[in-house]
């Protein structure tokens, strides 16, 4: 992908439409106001190749048209295409029980709470891999008859959808033989290769779609776990903060919060102090 400078000297890319800095830029604040995304330099590929679909759905011949556009609009259709816009400016890469150490903790402390009611946030479900897997390892802890209620919850509508569903590819990267045994359905005839989540498992997720930039959350009594992991990578410190503190007050005292390899909030001991390796404690 070539660039040039315009006339006015902002930087063009010479592609299909029009897409100069100036453009990026604006895709840069509007995510960030919308969903707290900070998009860092060097994203002007991903970003041209991920809403140029958004333009020739929508019938737009430059970057420029298709954001008046969607700044502009109102009613329903600009709930769907801000809805449309973010989905298309996010990423999700998943896997089941990925970062595996974490599962081995959890068994550990869901352990005390046998018997107990027992509630879970996974806040970036992506795809549902996460939230399938925090189930199998409820389950495993806990028993299949075991009252646990996992939010699942995601901005992304699209991959929520998947994640809704719970059909995977049977191959899929994180299960062994014993879990696609005990959780999993399998496909035959056109569905061979396929995989579908039990019911039984899936009856104690709830998905759904949020904004952890949205002003309330409504998520119902405080948890004793949350995994927010690989979501706060994408955030800058002050944003970073504010969700942190709104994660802190929906949890339980003492509540655990499980993140990223790559994310660190040791600056916010006043709200949670290290437990584990990226495993935090409510302060």
């Amino acid at each position: 992908m070539s660039t040039a400078p315009s006339a006015s000297g902002a930087e063009v890319i010479d592609h299909e439409f029009g897409f100069s800095r100036a453009d990026f830029d604006r895709v840069r604040a509007l995510i960030y106001k919308h969903a707290g995304i900070s998009l860092h330099e060097g994203k002007h590929a991903m970003v041209y190749s991920r809403l140029s679909r958004r333009l020739r759905d929508t019938g737009h011949k430059s970057f420029s048209a298709y954001l008046q556009w969607l700044e502009s609009s109102t009613g329903a259709q600009s709930t769907q295409e801000w809805q449309e816009f973010v989905n298309c400016l996010t990423t999700n890469l998943t896997s089941f029980f990925r970062e595996e150490h974490h599962f081995h903790a959890l068994i550990d402390d869901l352990k005390p709470l046998a018997g107990k009611p027992v509630r879970i946030w996974c806040c970036a479900a992506s795809t549902g891999e996460e939230p399938y897997s925090i189930a199998m390892t409820c389950s495993e802890a806990l028993g299949a008859n075991a009252q646990v209620q996992i939010s699942a919850s995601d901005i992304d509508t699209n991959v929520l959808n998947t994640a809704k569903r719970g059909v995977y590819n049977a191959d899929a990267r994180g299960l062994d033989q014993t879990r696609l045994r005990n959780f999993f359905m399998r496909g035959t005839g056109d569905n061979s290769g396929k995989i579908r989540v039990k019911p039984e498992l899936q009856r104690w997720i709830d998905f759904r779609s949020l904004n952890l930039m949205d002003a309330q959350w409504s998520l119902g009594d405080p948890f004793h776990i949350v995994f927010c992991r690989n979501v706060m990578i994408y955030f800058d410190a002050p944003t970073q903060r504010k969700v942190l503190e709104r994660i802190h007050k929906v949890m339980r005292p003492h509540g655990l919060l499980f993140v990223g390899h790559s994310e660190n909030f040791t600056e916010s001991k006043d709200l949670f102090r290290l437990r584990g390796k990226t495993i935090y404690e409510r302060v």
